[in-house]
């Protein structure tokens, strides 16, 4: 009889939330650990929830696209309301060059002018008259996306332990996968912190049907709808790994960015505010490590939501017998 292995699941975040659905999907005993109290208590709640394998070609490597190109189908096939309308990106008219820019780093787009832009976002009929679209990108939210993986890993008979006091003994399984970031940088040194800042706005008087990418020279900036007229505001990478609070020329640049693309904006309500530092390898590409029992699954720097599916499959393919995988140190 072949022997069902037990899995401990460390860390509540978009890697190990897709890590713990999939190795319970492939058959086995799943047990998630996280000691924050709660799924996505890390970087994942900061996350802008954009399934832009296209548009995330223009400064990564052709490796995250290659692998990320069914992340939409998988989110879709595990969680309700994943919106495929697309990615819109748009500059502001001193800034159109990034336009030009950015689409001969991508694929897979259409241009567009000022009447299709109207036509795919009304409320921003007549703002510009450049843009690029990519049909074939989705987006989530992030934080509604995480609890619906916690209910599908139950309904899969997995168990979950939120708590920062009664740890799971690793001894009682017979594979770790550790999802835990910044947290294992004594066993992954290579590991660095990126910040990130978002914005949650709620903004009756706009109106948007899929995230929105303002180009900027220096920090590009999007904008994603989420249900109840609100949106987060998030600015793309920041190579700095201070988690203090945001500042002024931070918020600034990220409300200023929202108000260019739609002065509505200006009158919207701030409900929230925040930052985090998203792990990450020094190529800023996710890996999946072995060092015996444990496998770690890290590095997700802007690719949690778009690689983590393709990452959990690796992982299990380790345990499951069908990949030797990397092994730690290598």
């Amino acid at each position: 009889m072949t022997h069902t292995p037990r899995i401990l699941v460390k860390g509540a975040g978009v890697a190990g939330m897709t890590a713990a659905v999939t190795l319970a999907e492939r058959g086995g005993v799943v047990t998630l650990y996280e000691p924050g109290g709660r799924v996505g208590a890390g970087a994942s709640w900061m996350a802008g929830g954009m399934l832009a394998p296209w548009c995330e070609a223009e400064s990564a490597p052709p490796e995250v696209t290659a692998q990320s190109v069914d992340s939409v189908d998988w989110w879709e096939a595990h969680v309700p309301n994943v919106v495929r309308a697309g990615s819109l990106v748009l500059a502001p008219p001193r800034d159109s060059g990034e336009i030009a820019r950015f689409g001969r780093r991508t694929t897979h787009f259409e241009t567009v002018d000022g009447a299709e832009i109207a036509r795919l976002e009304p409320d921003l009929a007549g703002r510009f008259h450049k843009g690029l679209f990519f049909a074939d990108e989705g987006h989530v939210d992030p934080r509604k996306a995480l609890v619906a993986l916690l209910a599908r890993l139950e309904s899969l008979g997995g168990k979950a332990v939120f708590s920062a006091v009664d740890a799971p003994d690793d001894a009682a399984f017979d594979w770790i996968v550790d999802c835990t970031g910044l947290n294992v940088r004594q066993e992954l040194p290579t590991l660095r912190g990126v910040r990130g800042e978002m914005l949650l706005l709620r903004c009756p008087d706009v109106v948007l049907h899929r995230p929105v990418r303002m180009l900027h020279p220096r920090i590009p900036i999007y904008i994603v709808p989420r249900a109840d007229h609100v949106f987060m505001v998030g600015a793309t990478m920041i190579e700095s790994e201070n988690a203090g609070g945001m500042t002024v020329r931070s918020m600034t640049e990220l409300l200023n960015a929202a108000w260019v693309l739609h002065p509505g904006f200006a009158e919207a309500e701030i409900l929230e505010m925040g930052t985090g530092l998203r792990p990450s390898y020094p190529d800023n590409m996710p890996c999946v490590v072995r060092e015996g029992n444990h496998v770690f699954v890290n590095g997700m720097y802007r690719h949690g939501f778009l690689l983590s599916p393709a990452r959990a499959r690796e992982a299990a393919d380790m345990i499951f017998g069908n990949s030797v995988g990397k092994m730690l140190g290598n």
